[in-house]
Formats: structure tokens, C-alpha cells, sequence
């Protein structure tokens, strides 16, 4: 027990000094890989050569790997068009009957943007850009207003196309079919309990406002008519994958034709529009890709460094219950939260925790979800909680104030993950059914 714990508080003060003092992340972790096998395993430099070099083949041909790029081009695309205008304006006048009024919108419109785009970053970014001006014209509260939707712009992580879920996937080894289908109701719990908040809170305070003009009757259709493709396209993802019809990277893959087609549809195709996306599309997909390459070195090193196996039996000497366990986790995952983002904390991490929490008895399709139910704790967390940093770019904000406008969102996650323990049926229910 003292040596795992010693190895294991040596190895992240480790990885936190290589990446304060200005390391790229994949050095950081790579340099510590190599380290650890040349000076704890006594490995000359040609054999930990040959290992990283059977580990990057293995792990960057990866077959569901090639499904993030796509999944990122078709969000990119969709956040360079007005489809996400078009997503509020049909959603907004829904809104109008509901305790919170136009606050939904940041849930729901987010919601409904994460099905398509796998990405916080564009949900929260592109969400926000529409939404945050019309509630402050509107005079709605402001902290509600930005705590909903740092928090809102957080479900995209969850519900598929999820990009941390194909992560996981690809480092756990786990059916990614099975992730995606585990991360709808989850999903659907967070938002649900957003947005009972936001009506309790509105019929609490008085602060309802319902001030969003009725639309006739033939506006309202034709708003609806406008976003059906995207309904469309949803569906095909979503239903390709738990039908069994498609994989996740052939569904990505229609996802991706389907957006296409559209934007071309609507007027908006073009050979700028193609540059940008795709220039964006490369950066982000070449940042988790190397990353997880240099997690597949990690995870063998530690492997052959027993340190799995010792972190398990260190978990059995305590003895601590299942959801003493869980309670653990999520406190260390909430202290990285603080200086990381949800891709690195996950790279960086599972090698040790998940073979932690699966001899625990925790079902590893389970685990993908509460990993990232805790990534996005992280990204509500500050100083670095990235949805905070993001909503401070569009709006200008303290990041103080940010924060604490996301605090009772941030309980609320707390509460997400306290139900998917107390019933994983929540989680494990859809993948059962397939």
C-alpha cells in the first residue's frame, strides 16, 4: 500500500510540474512513460523504443478512431452555419408556458445541439452566442441566465455523438455502440433536472417573465419545417447506432454526408466554409489523437509496472464500499478539474482508475458515463473550468461571477451522479435492450 501510494503521488506531481513548467501535455506524459520504465523497470532505451513503437501502431489504428474526426467535422459545420439560429427560433416560443420562460432555451437548445455536434466547446459556444443576448434583452436574471447555460453547454460531453465516450471507448476498450446508448438517458436525467431548477427558481423569486411574443401560427410551422433536417439527422446518428444498422463511425459518416447535404441545401456551402472547418476539424482531431497514443504507451508502462494491479489491491486493503469509492473518485477527479480539462484528465487517469473501480464490481459501460458526468463537474470548476472560460470570452463577465452563477448547476451534477450510483439502470438500461 505505501509503495502504490508513494508511485502514485510521485507520478501526477510529476505530470503537474512537466505541465506547469510549460510541457505540452503528450511530452509531459510520454517523458514520465519513459522514465518510469528506464529507471523503476532498469528497461534500456532500445526496448522501451520498440514498446512505444508497437503501441502507437496498435493505438492509432484504432478503427473507432475514425469516427471523431468526422463527428467534429459535422459539428464544425453546423456551428459556422445559422442551423443553430434556426434550433432556437423554433424551440423559443415552446419556452413561453414554462415557469423560466426563455431560460429553457439554453437546456434545450443545447441539448438538442449536443446530439449532433459532440463537443462542449461548440455547444456552449455557439449556444450561447444566440441565446445570452436574447435573455438580457428580455431582462431576464443574469446569473440564471449564465449559470444555466455554463452548465447546459456541459450535456454535450454526454449525450452522443459523445467525443470524451469514443475516448473512453478506444482507452477502456469498451463497445462504443454501448457508451452512446448509456449516455442518452443519463443525458436526458441532467437536462431534465436543469430545467426543473430553473421553473422552481422562476416560481420562487417571481422572477418568470414569459415576456417572449407569442408567434402565429404559420411562423411557429414553419420554424419547426426549418429544423426537422437537423431532427432528421439526429435520428439517423442515434438510430443507426442502437438499431445495429451502423456502426459508430458509418453513423458518423451519415451524420457528416447528411450535413453536408444540407448546408448545400440551404445556400450556405462554400469553399471558405470548407477551408475553415476543416483546418478546425484537423487541429482538434490531431490534439486527441496524439494524446491518445501517448495514453497507449502510458497504460502499457504501467502495466508492466504491476501498477493496475497494485492500485486494485491497495482499494481491496481499504475495504471501502462501492460508494465510498465513487465518492473518492469524484473529489479527485473535481481537485484535476481545477487545472485540467476532460480529454487530459481522462488520458491521464484511467490506466490507474479504471481497473481500480471495475475490480470494485463498477460495470465498465457505467464507469464511461460517470467519468464523464465527473469531466463535466471539471468543466464548471474553477480557476480553469473550461465552459467558464468560454462564456467569459462571449460575454465579457468576471470569471468570479461565472462561477458562482454555475454553482447550483454544478450541485445538481453532483445530485446526476449520486442517482447514476444509487440506480446504474439509468445508465445501463439502453444498452441492455440492444
Amino acid at each position: 500500500m505505501p509503495d502504490f501510494a508513494l508511485s502514485f503521488a510521485a507520478f501526477f506531481g510529476l505530470l503537474l510540474v512537466l505541465i506547469g513548467a510549460g510541457l505540452w501535455l503528450f511530452v509531459a506524459i510520454l517523458l514520465i512513460g519513459i522514465g518510469a520504465l528506464y529507471v523503476d523497470a532498469g528497461w534500456s532505451l532500445t526496448r522501451i523504443g520498440l514498446i512505444l513503437q508497437t503501441t502507437t501502431w496498435s493505438s492509432a489504428r484504432a478503427w473507432e478512431l475514425s469516427a471523431i474526426p468526422l463527428f467534429i467535422w459535422m459539428g464544425e459545420l453546423l456551428i459556422r452555419s445559422n442551423i443553430a439560429a434556426a434550433v432556437f427560433e423554433a424551440i423559443a416560443p415552446l419556452t413561453r408556458r414554462i415557469p423560466g420562460g426563455l431560460v429553457h432555451a439554453n437546456v434545450l437548445g443545447s441539448t438538442l445541439f449536443a446530439s449532433v455536434s459532440g463537443s462542449t466547446a461548440a455547444t456552449t459556444a455557439t449556444i450561447g452566442r444566440i441565446t445570452l443576448p436574447a435573455l438580457s434583452q428580455q431582462n431576464y436574471p443574469r446569473r440564471l441566465a449564465l449559470g444555466s447555460m455554463a452548465a447546459s453547454g456541459s450535456i454535450g460531453i454526454l449525450i452522443p455523438p459523445s467525443i470524451p465516450l469514443i475516448v473512453y471507448g478506444v482507452l477502456a476498450q469498451v463497445s462504443i455502440s454501448d457508451l452512446f446508448l448509456a449516455g442518452i438517458l443519463p443525458g436526458l436525467m441532467v437536462a431534465g433536472l436543469f430545467m426543473a431548477y430553473i421553473a422552481l427558481l422562476s416560481l420562487l423569486t417571481g422572477s418568470d417573465k414569459r415576456v417572449t411574443p407569442p408567434a402565429s401560427s404559420a411562423t411557429s410551422l414553419r420554424r419547426v419545417l426549418d429544423v426537422l433536417p437537423l431532427v432528421a439527422i439526429i435520428l439517423a446518428v442515434v438510430g443507426g447506432i442502437y438499431t445495429g444498422l451502423a456502426t459508430p463511425s458509418e453513423a458518423a459518416a451519415i451524420g457528416l454526408g447528411a450535413t453536408i447535404i444540407l448546408i448545400i441545401l440551404r445556400g450556405q456551402f462554400g469553399l471558405s466554409l470548407m477551408r475553415e472547418t476543416l483546418q478546425s476539424t484537423v487541429r482538434v482531431s490531431c490534439m486527441i489523437g496524439i494524446l491518445l497514443v501517448v495514453s497507449g504507451f502510458l497504460s502499457s508502462a504501467m502495466s508492466f509496472l504491476h501498477i493496475p494491479q497494485q492500485a486494485g489491491a491497495a482499494i481491496a486493503a481499504l475495504d471501502l464500499s462501492p460508494a465510498l469509492l465513487i465518492v473518492c473518485l469524484t473529489v479527485f477527479y473535481l481537485l484535476l478539474g481545477c487545472v485540467l480539462d476532460g480529454v487530459s484528465m481522462m488520458v491521464m487517469t484511467l490506466p490507474v482508475t479504471a481497473p481500480m473501480a471495475i475490480a470494485a464490481g463498477f460495470d465498465p459501460v457505467w464507469l464511461g458515463i460517470y467519468f464523464v458526468l465527473t469531466m463535466e463537474l471539471g468543466l464548471l470548476t474553477p480557476p480553469i473550468g473550461f465552459n467558464l472560460f468560454i462564456l467569459r470570452g462571449i460575454t465579457g463577465e468576471g470569471i468570479g461571477r461565472i462561477a458562482l452563477s454555475a454553482m447550483p448547476f454544478f450541485l445538481l451534477l453532483c445530485l446526476a451522479i449520486a442517482l447514476l450510483t444509487v440506480f446504474p439502470g439509468i445508465a445501463l438500461l439502453l444498452p441492455g435492450l440492444s
